[in-house]
């Protein structure tokens, strides 16, 4: 019988969003998770008939305001992407999840996992749930656990798409996207991961992010909701 070490996996979306994060996204994001799933909600626009304008493309650097401006990973991220300058809400969600799922303990550290993580998220505070994102890191005892066993990952993402609950929402009030340009997206798709001596598996995954994607600007990440919503 195979050994099977602990990954770093979303399928229990472990940290939560802050009461403080609540309040704040909820101007964007809560309200409509909150009256349907009683989790989080997502009171912004998309969905086949509404999607983020195509306008939404990343403006060059220096023209980006230093509070909106899309950050950039330190040096030392390990195996981290860089976030990739898109403005187009299900894109980057999908290069998001890819990001998230994926991690290599043999050449990355804990720290360098969560500075490569960071830089995908929005620098505007008030949007940012960070302990949402970084809670799914495994602590630094697991962490090191992991590594002596070489564990890694890949994912592949199959699709992404806006809830029914966020697409209702804009049904509901077109204008609320223009409060905070947050968009839920629902991304779902395969984790693979391995291990010394062979070892491994794979796990289907599927998470649902809230993502800023400001026109003319590059999309970031706000959040990961807590439960997943189709």
């Amino acid at each position: 019988m195979r050994k099977r070490f602990p990954s770093l996996s979303l399928s229990s979306y472990g940290a939560g969003w802050s009461a403080k994060k609540r309040i704040a996204i909820g101007t964007g994001v809560i309200a409509v998770l909150l009256a349907i799933a009683c989790v989080v909600a997502v009171l912004t626009g998309g969905g086949d008939g509404h999607r983020a304008p195509d306008a939404a493309t990343p403006a060059p650097a220096d023209s980006l305001s230093s509070s909106e401006a899309a950050p950039h990973p330190p040096s030392g991220s390990g195996s981290v992407p860089k976030p990739p300058q898109i403005g187009e809400p299900v894109a980057y969600a999908k290069a998001t999840a890819k990001m998230l799922w994926s991690y290599d303990t043999r050449n990355t550290s804990r720290d360098q996992q969560l500075d490569g993580m960071r830089a995908w998220m929005t620098t505007q505070a008030k949007y940012a749930d960070w302990a949402s994102v970084s809670g799914q890191v495994p602590d630094p005892v697991l962490w090191s656990r992991m590594a002596d066993q070489d564990q890694h990952a890949t994912a592949d993402v199959s699709e992404g798409h806006y809830p029914s609950a966020f697409k209702a929402a804009m049904a509901d009030d077109p204008s609320a996207i223009t409060e905070a340009y947050i968009y839920a997206v629902t991304v779902n798709g395969k984790q693979h991961i391995a291990w010394k001596k062979g070892g491994g598996g794979a796990e289907e995954r599927t998470v649902t992010l809230a993502v800023q994607c400001r026109p003319n600007h590059a999309c970031a990440l706000a959040a990961i909701a807590p439960s997943v919503t189709q």
